[in-house]
């Protein structure tokens, strides 16, 4: 198959060359047949490339075929708007995997699904599509997802492999129910996914560490990154679903992790290009998704294959260097991180091997065997450091970061372990220093929304977080959700007798209480800050019947809407069954945890898990590629 795309690459570039345009005269005549012309052209091909005349004249046929197919789509779509699209379809499909399907572009993605399972077979609901290098979005039109005439689209079946078998025998159609069943589930373990990563990335420093699990995001020592709020929520979505593609990956769940990996890869857009710069992951996650493709035999699908390749190399030299010499400053060696190099030869390899560039397919390829070479680790090595308890992966990573001596291996990943656990307990104490810090300005009556930004803003020094609270009195301003308005909150009368025996205005007082909903201790607060009034951008909101569109966006400022949905959250796991309907809030609490939990079985307790390759599969794939080009003449 790989040779077949490789002898078709060939053949377009020689037709391109030579301005050959096999769907016109003579190669193709009036009737759309092919026209004699094209066996002398084969003969004259085969020669050239030293390849049977047979198989070069039916390369070239299928070459003819699809030029004449498109060009009477392309008629088609000009006088009737019907779009033709090239589907791609999964393995078990066998020759009829590539084909063509004629439709709407105003139809929704859901209506191009359920064509495409009635076309071909499928259960609608245990397939996706990839297209435009995205999954295709169900209920938008596939004009307003910016799919056009002759686009490549794939279909993704969520199956098990062992499956497969089992519907060739007797109880067909009983089994095939079970798929189903199997498949929905499959379909909700993805979005019970998404949910615990949701959820995990709005988790902020008001928990605590010992009790509730969190992620963070460390640097390559290990200690913690300060991000921005939302950069931190995009990037921590972004490597949670990564996590969960490459965890899949490792099971050859190929079908499965696509999906995970390219909504990571959306998430990793969301970041900003200056912190893509600075991370490998952008750089990893980019190898994943091509190493992905590759599996399902769909590389040519993607079109922007070398494109993800490059830039993941791009991304390599700013992280570790021209030379890796930033990464060996910061790590001591960069044995462990070669080899992901390996994976982008190799992938740089068998891409120039599908566009018919053999000479560049074969220095790439002949680059990945040498890294193979020194990166192969002894099993009696390995088995010297399991003897020392150590585990399998950390001796294969030690042995790479110490060019294969056990005794120096051994010292670095003892050294190492200290390292990791000392570090956790400094970045725990921070956590738990924090918290307690939120604590005390919730305990002044601040809310912890006001309190986490303010002591981020402070960079921790809680009296000053505190200043910047009362200096920023749009910090305590009441959710818009929230079900009560300041406004119509019946404030106490002995709330506002308190305070006017303190010395303060009545209807100063009345404001106050009204905005924090009879928080005394926020409101004296406020007023003694101002002198005995609150200040204008407080008043505007409670004094404006109708709020004018200022005072909507100054309301609206304090904070954006993950905040506030973070918080409703937090204030319901908070409530748990305290509240009428106890028994919904407990199912989903315990749903909560189930989604969360699941992520955590897939985040790898080994920092350095995405080097840890063990590149059994990467050699099968070097020689296998080798063996292509091992008698081609290498132009």
């Amino acid at each position: 198959m790989a040779q077949n795309k490789y002898l078709a690459a060939k053949l377009k570039k020689y037709l391109r060359e030579d301005k050959i345009y096999l769907w016109k005269p003579p190669y193709t005549n009036n009737s759309k047949e092919a026209g004699e012309e094209l066996k002398d052209l084969a003969l004259q091909y085969s020669a050239r490339l030293n390849y049977n005349d047979n198989e070069i004249e039916a390369l070239l046929e299928e070459i003819r075929c699809k030029a004449v197919e498109r060009g009477t789509g392309n008629e088609a779509f000009k006088t009737t708007g019907i779009a033709t699209l090239e589907v791609a379809l999964p393995t078990r499909m066998g020759k009829a995997r590539k084909t063509v399907l004629e439709t709407k572009l105003v139809i929704t993605g859901k209506e191009l699904r359920s064509q495409i399972a009635q076309t071909y077979g499928f259960e609608e609901n245990c397939i996706k599509i990839i297209a435009n290098k995205k999954q295709l979005d169900l209920g938008k039109t596939l004009e307003e997802q910016g799919i056009t005439h002759n686009i490549k689209v794939m279909v993704l079946e969520l199956k098990l492999s062992e499956e497969e078998t089992r519907r060739k025998v007797r109880e067909e159609e009983m089994q095939h129910e079970e798929e189903v069943a199997k498949n929905k589930e499959m379909n909700k373990r993805m979005q019970r996914t998404k949910k615990g990563l949701e959820i995990l990335a709005e988790r902020e420093d008001s928990f605590d560490p010992e009790n509730t699990p969190y992620l963070d995001i460390a640097n390559q020592t290990g200690r913690t990154i300060k991000i921005p709020p939302a950069a931190k929520k995009a990037l921590l979505l972004a490597m949670g679903h990564h996590e969960k593609g490459r965890a899949l990956l490792k099971k050859k769940e190929y079908a499965m992790a696509l999906p995970f990996l390219l909504d990571a890869d959306k998430h990793f857009c969301d970041c900003g290009s200056d912190l893509l710069n600075t991370v490998d992951n952008y750089a990893v996650l980019q190898l994943d998704i091509v190493w992905c493709y590759f599996h399902l035999g769909q590389l040519d699908c993607l079109d922007d294959a070398e494109k993800k390749l490059t830039a993941a190399h791009d991304c390599f030299r700013r992280c570790y260097g021209e030379n890796h010499e930033r990464l060996v400053t910061i790590k001591g060696s960069s044995g462990r991180e070669k080899a992901l190099f390996l994976r982008l030869y190799l992938l740089q390899g068998i891409s120039h091997y599908h566009n018919g560039r053999e000479k560049e397919a074969a220095e790439h390829l002949q680059r990945a065997h040498g890294l193979f070479q020194e990166l192969c680790i002894d099993p009696e090595k390995i088995s010297s450091l399991l003897l020392l308890g150590f585990s399998a992966q950390e001796a294969r990573l030690g042995l790479r970061a110490c060019d294969g001596n056990v005794d120096h291996a051994a010292s670095h990943i003892s050294n190492r372990r200290e390292e990791k656990a000392e570090i956790r307990r400094e970045e725990k104490a921070k956590r738990r220093r924090r918290l307690e810090d939120i604590n005390s300005l919730k305990s002044m009556g601040y809310p912890e929304r006001a309190a986490r930004e303010a002591l981020h803003n402070a960079k921790g020094d809680l009296q000053l977080a505190a200043k910047i609270i009362l200096d920023n009195p749009l910090l305590l301003l009441p959710d818009d959700d929230d079900p009560v308005p300041g406004d119509q909150f019946n404030v106490p009368q002995e709330s506002i007798d308190q305070l006017v025996y303190m010395g303060f205005n009545p209807k100063a007082v009345e404001q106050a209480l009204k905005l924090f909903k009879g928080n005394i201790q926020l409101a004296v607060q406020m007023l003694a800050h101002y002198g005995g009034s609150l200040p204008g951008e407080l008043q505007t909101p409670l004094d404006s019947t109708i709020p004018s569109d200022e005072s909507s966006s100054s309301k609206d400022s304090p904070t954006d809407s993950a905040d506030k949905r973070r918080e409703e959250k937090e204030e319901n796991q908070k409530r748990g069954g305290e509240t009428e309907g106890t028994s919904g809030a407990s199912t989903d609490e315990d749903m909560e945890v189930d989604a969360v939990n699941e992520i955590l079985e897939d985040i790898p307790e080994h920092e350095e898990d995405y080097l840890d390759l063990t590149l059994e599969e990467e050699e099968y794939v070097i020689n296998e590629y080798l063996s292509y080009i091992k008698h081609l003449p290498i132009q």
